[in-house]
């Protein structure tokens, strides 16, 4: 239901595949930056926080592309059964 809801509003598995690319990017930096400017320990807890959305991005950008391939597969019957 979440799926079919973000696909109708336009989200795309292309979207969420990249979203999970940049957040591990945004992890690295955040990660950095903190370091430069914090302790250690806090900068870990930046990375990691950033970090852990990545999988959750690759796993909707799995059930968003499952979606899309069921999709087509539909209309693909449909086309059938007409000619």
């Amino acid at each position: 239901m979440i799926v079919k809801k973000l696909h109708e509003a336009g989200v795309r598995s292309e979207h969420a595949y990249l979203a999970a690319f940049g957040s591990i990017g945004l992890s690295l930096v955040s990660w950095i930056t903190s370091n430069r400017q914090e302790n250690l320990e806090r900068a870990d807890r930046w990375g990691i926080f950033v970090g852990e959305w990545a999988p959750t991005f690759f796993g909707l950008g799995l059930a968003l592309a499952t979606y899309e391939g069921d999709e087509d597969r539909v209309d693909l019957r449909a086309v059938r059964e007409q000619a």
